[in-house]
């Protein structure tokens, strides 16, 4: 046996099977967010006090939010502060997706601000809009920045407060002692909801593995027919290959309406667009199966390990936002991985009221495209025709 080359490769074989499969594990064990696009809209008006310049507290906190992130390593910051003009320029960017939270500071914050010192105090309220539909880990994580950065707020304005109270030698009322429990109050609203059901946030990557998986077997049952048919010349294996992309499109239709159904009546996910959502899924496997099958013609079935590496390595990167991976991974593997633009397509299905639109199908199509070119000019490979004579000798 220890003669045996491959008996004495196995340590090395095993080695690199486990660093293979490490390599899926440090997406998600090592997370570590850059650059969090957050939105503030600082409508603040300010407020006139005699004998002083204007009071703008809402520009003041905005300074300060932006002087004060954190910076990770490189230089690189947490959060990237994104300053938007208006309360509605900020809900057409969450739905776009291009904020994962943001901060509105109302017109007359630093009137009501400028109460709480005298005997008839109003709290200002800030409103946060967490968007949630974009990434659920990447919005929970900006929601959890932005309350804490009104919670600092509100220590730091009650401690003036306080101070100026005390250097006045004045008496707090009840009415001023009780807004000066919560000086700032906040009002946290959701918006591109995931709905109740904790499942429904991951529902678009939970989605692809099922859906890969039957594009690789239906490729591979596919090649092996086409594989055995025989065929003397090359128009009819030009024919044979067509029939396998008609059959690929028979089964795309048949996976991307029975996995809707599935995933909608067994699994309990809400899936408010049924139709569209179909459709998609159907385009998404054609897609994903020519690609495949594309490289099974071919490499032979020599083509299959690289689409079960793609699903090991992808899995872990499409549950996470891009902004909360490594720039390995980032620039190297989630840029061209083609599952991910099925995750954003079922994304806009589900949690921004989207439709099938020929932008959230357009790099799908067009891999299907030039896959089924691929695919048929297969025949064009030495050896590609099969002779009746060779095969029954």
């Amino acid at each position: 046996m220890f003669k045996n080359k491959l008996a004495l490769l196995s340590p090395i074989i095993a080695l690199l099977v486990i660093f293979i499969f490490s390599l899926t594990l440090f997406p998600s064990v090592k997370v570590e967010p850059k650059n969090l696009p957050i939105a503030i809209v600082n409508e603040d008006q300010g407020v006139e006090i005699p004998n002083q310049p204007t009071m703008n507290m809402g520009q003041t906190i905005v300074e300060t939010m932006q002087k004060t992130s954190e910076p990770t390593s490189d230089e690189v910051h947490v959060v990237e502060w994104l300053e938007v003009k208006s309360a509605a320029e900020v809900q057409k960017g969450l739905n776009n997706q291009e904020y994962y939270a943001a901060l509105v500071i109302p017109k007359d914050f630093s009137e009501k601000q400028a109460s709480l010192r005298t005997p008839a105090p109003t709290s200002p309220e800030v409103e946060i809009f967490i968007n949630q539909g974009m990434n659920t880990a990447a919005s929970t994580m900006a929601g959890q920045i932005l309350n804490g950065v009104v919670d600092n707020i509100n220590i730091n304005a009650r401690a003036q407060i306080l101070d100026g109270f005390k250097r006045q030698g004045a008496t707090l009322t009840v009415e001023q002692a009780s807004s000066l429990a919560t000086p700032i109050a906040k009002k946290v609203t959701n918006v591109n909801e995931i709905g109740t059901k904790s499942a429904n946030g991951n529902a678009p990557a939970s989605l692809f593995q099922p859906l890969w998986m039957a594009c690789l077997v239906s490729a591979a049952v596919l090649f092996m027919v086409v594989n055995k048919m025989v065929t003397t010349t090359r128009s009819e294996l030009f024919t044979a290959k067509f029939m396998q992309i008609i059959m690929g499109a028979v089964i795309a239709v048949v996976v991307g309406f029975g996995l809707t159904w599935l995933a909608e009546s067994m699994v309990g996910l809400h899936i408010p667009k049924f139709v569209d959502t179909a459709l998609f899924l159907t385009i998404t496997f054609f897609s994903f199966f020519l690609m495949i099958s594309a490289v099974v013609s071919w490499l032979g079935f020599k083509g299959l390990p690289i689409f079960a590496l793609l699903l090991f390595f992808g899995a872990p990167l499409l549950a996470l936002a891009p902004e909360m991976m490594s720039t390995f991974y980032h620039d190297w593997v989630y840029s061209w991985l083609p599952m991910r633009f099925m995750v954003e397509g079922l994304r806009e299905l589900f949690f921004f009221d989207r439709g099938l639109s020929w932008n959230s199908v357009s790099t799908l199509t067009w891999i299907g495209i030039v896959s089924s070119v691929v695919i048929l000019t297969s025949v064009l490979k030495p050896r590609a025709v099969q002779s009746q004579q060779k095969l029954n000798g």
